[in-house]
């Protein structure tokens, strides 16, 4: 197995596939507070990561000899879980609200 090419192609997958739609929500819309916000155009951003795995993958099967299928498989399985755990920790980490602090309590001591 090429594992160099596989990790590879996975990583930059994974960068355009997360990094771009990130940026594109954040940038256009001016803040990141749109994660919460879904719309047609916040789901539109998820076809980004579709196409930057299923680029990977046809890169990794053309680019490899042997075990094609597997190899190409492998990468669409890696490049989906990092991309999936980066959307997700990114919109954990950007949702999280600003912490609320109480009024202090009124002072109950009578002497």
């Amino acid at each position: 197995m090429r594992w160099k090419l596989l990790l590879t192609a996975s990583l930059v997958a994974t960068v355009i596939g997360a990094g771009v739609p990130l940026a594109i929500i954040a940038g256009l819309s001016g803040s990141p507070r749109r994660l919460l916000e879904p719309d047609i155009f916040a789901l539109g951003t998820l076809l980004i990561p579709f196409a930057a795995i299923t680029g990977a993958a046809i890169f990794v099967y053309r680019h490899t000899a042997r075990r094609r299928q597997l190899q190409a498989m492998l990468t669409v399985l890696f490049a989906a879980f990092l991309t999936l755990s980066i959307l997700i920790c990114s919109s954990i980490f950007l949702s999280k609200p600003a912490p609320v602090t109480d009024p202090p309590a009124p002072n109950r001591n009578l002497g």
